[in-house]
């Protein structure tokens, strides 16, 4: 796999304002989780009845914990890493250290080093690689295809249809579990449990590229990248209609939708859910669908999704978000066939995690990577170049 600087959006974007400031403090010299951001969470809230729909679909919740500490007034000069190994249990004090060292941790907004001596009222903030929780990972033998590896991580091309890690219903044929035989190890937590080395996840029928880190100190400088919002990633989708615009930002909570457990949905009140923003470009209209580019600044999950379908355009074959069926376009039963013919083509939504670009933990180097459209992806988008240009004597005509 080339690799290419990732397609970037040629268009200017107005500025944004980072969403994910934390929680003003509850008290002084007080811990505050202000939340890993995991789809595991999600499923835990919602429990078993739902936990296979979230658990295998949920995309795009990058996996780390924040927490923020406000120093007491009376506190004596210490140690920044000894005075979090004291607050944060569960966490050596080598894996604190690494954080340091990746700029994960700091104080009053600035990076530190580990000989920092904090100060009353300083206030600090941790950003870490999500904590393990499956002990019972089995390694499995699996053709998984890796553009990029280095000491430290590497890049994987994910196909559509693989779980990237075990959950509910899915306890083994995972991403995760192919990787643990592609290494001897991956990082680990200090009292042995396996750390798949995740910072990021995609949907179970999405296609596309994965960064994996092979290190603790990897992971918690991906984890920082990702939570500041400096990891270039592009994807690439297939919707419903003809948007209006040819390039567009969308600014929304995400949060569950309270009719359908099932799903996540878009709202517009501030204080619902959690501040998600795509930014979208048509790079191809194709008469009643349009393949559509994003950027994403924000990790939520079903994000591109729930977007898409809040714009009116949903992705095609999406069956959670109405894209399943024949959303635009005439009632004539030879379109209907066509439409049918496309779908048995990709039997899957049709999203690709297009690039992906970041800095290198180690080297400081500005990696970028790009995956082409998978073989079901380009099968069903050629059928509607076709389409595009055709008269509808052909449509029926035009099988699989």
């Amino acid at each position: 796999m080339a690799k290419n600087p990732p397609v970037r959006v040629d268009h200017k974007l107005e500025e944004v304002a980072s969403p994910d400031q934390p929680a003003e403090p509850t008290g002084a010299g007080r811990l505050e989780e202000v939340g890993p951001q995991s789809e595991d969470d999600a499923v835990q809230q919602i429990g078993d009845d739902a936990a296979q729909q979230i658990g295998d679909d949920a995309v795009q919740d990058d996996l780390f914990e924040h927490h923020r500490v406000i120093v007491d007034r009376g506190q004596s000069l210490l140690r920044i890493d000894k005075f979090l190994f004291d607050r944060l249990p569960g966490n050596s004090r080598n894996r604190i250290q690494n954080a340091i060292k990746a700029e994960s941790v700091r104080v009053n907004g600035k990076a530190i080093k580990s000989s920092y001596l904090i100060k009353p009222l300083d206030v600090i903030q941790i950003v870490l690689a999500y904590p393990p929780r499956d002990t019972t990972l089995q390694p499995e033998a699996m053709d998984l295809e890796i553009p990029y590896e280095d000491p430290d991580l590497l890049l994987v091309n994910k196909p559509p249809g693989l779980v990237v890690h075990p959950g509910h219903g899915h306890h083994s044929g995972t991403l995760v579990n192919g990787l643990l035989h592609h290494f001897n190890g991956l990082p680990t937590h200090r009292n042995g449990e396996v750390r798949p080395g995740l910072v990021h996840r995609i949907d179970k029928d999405t296609s596309g590229l994965l960064v994996i880190a092979k290190t603790e100190y990897a992971m918690t400088h991906l984890a920082r990248q990702f939570f500041d919002h400096s990891i270039d990633r592009t994807y690439q989708a297939l919707v419903w209609g003809s948007p209006a615009q040819d390039s567009g930002t969308v600014r929304t909570q995400i949060d569950r939708d309270p009719r359908n457990r099932l799903k996540m949905a878009a709202f517009l009140d501030e204080q619902r859910g959690k501040h998600a923003v795509t930014h979208y470009e048509v790079i191809e209209r194709l008469g009643y669908v349009s393949l559509l580019q994003f950027r994403l600044e924000t990790g939520r999950t079903h994000q591109i999704r729930v977007h898409t379908s809040f714009l009116g355009h949903p992705i095609f074959n999406d069956s959670v978000y109405g894209g399943d069926r024949v959303v635009v376009g005439p009632s004539f039963s030879k379109y209907r066939q066509f439409v049918e013919n496309a779908f048995s083509i990709m039997p899957r939504m049709a999203l690709h995690a297009r690039s992906l670009g970041f800095i290198h933990p180690e080297t400081g180097q500005k990696l970028a990577f790009e995956s082409d459209l998978p073989a079901d992806f380009s099968g069903v988008l050629e059928k509607w170049r076709r389409f595009a240009g055709s008269s509808p004597d052909s449509w029926a005509l035009d099988s699989p």
